[in-house]
């Protein structure tokens, strides 16, 4: 399988440990401009658009998983050494899918508010299967004001939920978002998960109402390095919603697994 051309990236500070951060099914780099400022004092910051993203180009053909993960690899190759990659939801599984095919480019992992793959789920399978037609019928700005208050806490500040669906109608398109979905699911990573070595911190939000708790907690579970973590006051999209709270757990992840100073 080749891998999709070099996706665009957002990147901040120039020392550090490299942390790749992979956004989920229905947003962009955008959605780590916390991560960029608040983690670039400490480490060298890449967020991606996913290839069929926001500003990256359209594969030519699905890229599958593999494909994706082999892009976010090319990413690393290019900066030398290894990453430790952030993945929020959809970016999760290719983080861990990444670890379990390029383990030498995985020095840790941050797993947020993911899952092993809708492919756990026959239900779920089907429903991410229908997700580019639904996408095709109301077009991306319809299609993000539906989905995107589910994926915060109730109660979630008008302006963050705008910021939410900006961010998906502005990246979202056909074919990109019909062969995310098409990988996940085709995808059940629960099988593989023992054999990622690499010390992994596994968040979630505690009112995630689209992967929830128990699936957080089985993959942290399932690695033999996995940390498990509640965030409060989040729901689907922990990193933008408690950004400081997110942030401070990473430094301390990386403060062990990189062995970044605890006063950077």
């Amino acid at each position: 399988m080749t891998a999709p051309a070099t996706p665009y990236v957002t990147e901040a500070g120039t020392e550090g440990p490299l942390v790749l951060c992979l956004h989920g099914i229905g947003s962009s780099s955008a959605s780590f401009a916390a991560q960029l400022a608040g983690l670039s004092p400490v480490a060298r910051v890449v967020a991606w658009d996913a290839p069929g993203y926001g500003r990256s180009a359209d594969p030519d053909t699905a890229p599958g998983l593999d494909g994706y993960a082999d892009a976010a690899a090319g990413l690393i190759r290019a900066r030398g050494g290894s990453a430790h990659v952030i993945g929020v939801s959809w970016g999760g599984v290719i983080a861990l899918r990444l670890a379990l095919r390029h383990p030498d480019l995985v020095a840790s992992l941050v797993v947020a508010d993911s899952t092993r793959g809708s492919g756990a789920d026959p239900e779920k399978a089907a429903a991410m299967r229908g997700r580019a037609a639904e996408l095709a019928e109301a077009g991306p700005r319809a299609f993000a004001e539906a989905r995107a208050p589910r994926l915060l806490a109730p109660g979630a500040p008008a302006e963050l939920v705008e910021a939410v669906t900006a961010t998906m109608a502005e990246a979202i398109r056909l074919p990109g978002y019909g062969h995310a979905a098409a990988s996940m699911a085709d995808t059940d990573l629960g099988p593989e998960l023992a054999a990622i070595s690499q010390p992994a911190l596994v968040l979630c939000g505690e009112e995630d109402r689209i992967t929830g708790v128990a699936e957080s907690q089985l993959i942290a579970g399932a690695m033999p390095k996995g940390v498990f973590v509640i965030l409060s006051g989040a729901g689907h999209l922990a990193n933008q919603e408690q950004p400081a709270a997110f942030n401070d757990w990473v430094r301390a992840h990386l403060r062990i697994a990189a062995r970044v100073p605890e006063s950077a």
